[in-house]
């Protein structure tokens, strides 16, 4: 038995859910979600990276309150790493000169998540260093992220690497299968079932409870 270190792309992960199954499983603990998937390991640690999104008032809550149960359930062996979203004003069409306007003159914004992909690779870089765990395990599907991969086995050669790909990814991107050693896998909806929190999670220290909202189903 050895340990593993996991290394979550909230993001990535949600919108793989998504794709493949609605809005089914979404409740999920994802320290359990980690055990099921390397159950023959100790879980030294889990980081879940993601942002809060803007301009969705009823959706960020879902999302605060989602954050709030999976750390009072899991306590130290979670570690949630908020990002930001970046707003960005959408140009004119560069093929025809149209701009993207509803007619008043303004013009549309959107919002872009920035800065998960960057603090975990650092992050998987240095407890790789620091020789946390014996074995790295990344969920996530983003290209972006295969330099820090690569560079896990530059700095720790004996350390182990899986890559856990979310649902609705068909093959996992060669930028980083080509990593060395390099194992993968899909997460199946068997194991994002097993590993959903309770309908409602209470804080033992203020009393206060976390609902599942009713249309994560």
């Amino acid at each position: 038995m050895g340990t593993v270190a996991a290394y979550i792309d909230g993001f990535n992960l949600y919108y793989g859910m998504k794709s493949k199954y609605g809005r089914k499983h979404m409740w999920l603990d994802v320290v359990e979600l980690v055990r099921q998937l390397r159950s023959k390991d100790t879980v030294a640690s889990v980081h879940y990276f993601t942002a809060i999104v803007k301009n969705e008032p009823a959706a960020a809550q879902n999302q605060t309150n989602y954050i709030e149960a999976m750390k009072i359930r899991n306590g130290a062996a979670l570690t949630v790493h908020l990002g930001r979203f970046k707003e960005r004003t959408i140009r004119d069409c560069r093929r025809c000169g149209q701009s993207y306007t509803c007619g008043c003159g303004r013009p549309y914004k959107s919002y872009e998540e920035k800065g998960t992909d960057v603090a975990l690779g650092a992050m998987m870089v240095a407890d790789a260093a620091l020789r946390v765990a014996d074995t790295t395990l990344l969920i996530s599907a983003d290209t972006d992220l295969a330099p820090a991969l690569a560079t896990v086995k530059q700095v720790n050669p004996a350390q182990l690497i899986y890559l856990a790909m979310p649902p609705g990814n068909t093959r996992a991107s060669s930028h980083l299968t080509s990593i060395g050693a390099l194992g993968q896998f899909f997460i199946r909806e068997q194991a994002l079932r097993s590993a959903q929190l309770p309908g409602i999670v209470a804080d033992p220290v203020t009393g206060r409870s976390y609902t599942r909202p009713s249309k994560w189903i």
